[in-house]
């Protein structure tokens, strides 16, 4: 199989970050051009939009969709429509219908659509399904709290509705916590605090209720300043386990028994080439369904307006 030719679409700081450097590094990809109406690449042919992307390199086989999720849908359609496989950063879409949608024109169309959640290749994960897959389960806590200003420093969108506010990490979370866990889980009740100044929330405290009997409790947070916390606490029968650093490190009963080197990326388009090689899809919408349901049933508080720190 040739190289799929691939361009990025939107080149923001996930993007020069994780996308660029996992594509270079994988002989599976030819990265061909970037499209961005801000951020230029010092090594590759740039286009303000794709669609001048598209237009003038028709040889394109791929997309990657970095950009924020509310422009995500007609910018997918498009590439499906011109015959291009898609790649959609986390989360896949604003909306579930939206992403329902995609997934039809990319049958229709006979490409493959990806709605990639980059957390659940972390290299600590697999080792987690495997090691809760026979043992009946307890309760389930996540912490998963960051700083939004070193994370997404001055990027406003994330604050308008469909950003997703503190979701946007929490939904990494969220994204693991469905591979990992055999048992469906539903929301039950949580609290959203939103800043007086903005749309989407700053924190969450959520609680769920799992098909298997057990609760499933997460605490998302964007203020926390110092050490940053992606940890997912599983109590079972025999024994607990602890993912760490966002699926980096596993501890059993309180000791570390793997760790690893992130690799999320990299394993992100490696299963992404796989898609395409075998004429298959991966449209897993269930972290999305969580986040919808959050915003559906949880209870809105307002907190003080918040403010981008100026250095």
């Amino acid at each position: 199989m040739s190289a799929i030719k691939i361009g990025i679409v939107g080149f923001g700081k996930i993007a020069r970050d994780q996308h660029l450097p996992a594509l270079n590094a994988n002989p599976a990809y030819e990265l061909v051009a970037v499209a961005s109406p801000s951020s230029t690449s010092d090594s590759l042919p740039h286009f303000a939009s794709m669609t001048a992307m598209l237009e003038s390199m028709p040889e394109i086989d791929a997309v990657a969709l970095c950009v924020p999720p509310t422009v995500r849908y007609s910018l997918a359609s498009e590439a499906l429509a011109r015959g291009k496989h898609v790649l959609l950063e986390k989360p896949p879409g604003a909306t579930l219908a939206e992403v329902h949608e995609l997934e039809r024109q990319a049958l229709e169309a006979g490409r493959t659509l990806f709605a990639s959640w980059h957390s659940r290749h972390a290299p600590a994960v697999e080792p987690a399904r495997e090691w809760l897959q026979w043992r009946r389960i307890v309760g389930v806590d996540i912490e998963w709290k960051e700083d939004v200003c070193v994370w997404h420093p001055g990027q406003d969108w994330i604050w308008q509705p469909g950003g997703m506010g503190v979701f946007d990490p929490g939904i990494n979370a969220l994204s693991i916590a469905t591979a990992i866990l055999d048992d469906a889980f539903f929301f039950r009740e949580g609290v959203l605090a939103v800043p007086d100044n903005r749309h989407a929330p700053i924190a969450a405290d959520l609680s769920f209720a799992s098909a298997g009997g057990y609760p499933v409790n997460a605490a998302f947070d964007f203020r926390q300043k110092g050490p940053q916390s992606w940890d997912i606490h599983v109590e079972a029968e025999g024994g607990s386990l602890t993912l760490s650093k966002g699926g980096s490190q596993l501890f059993i009963d309180g000791a570390l028994q793997f760790e690893a080197p992130e690799q999320e990326y990299p394993g992100l388009y490696r299963h992404f080439a796989e898609l395409i090689e075998s004429g298959r899809h991966d449209v897993d919408v269930s972290p999305l369904r969580h986040v919808s349901d959050a915003f559906l049933l949880g209870r809105r508080v307002i907190v003080d307006p918040f403010h981008w720190e100026v250095d």
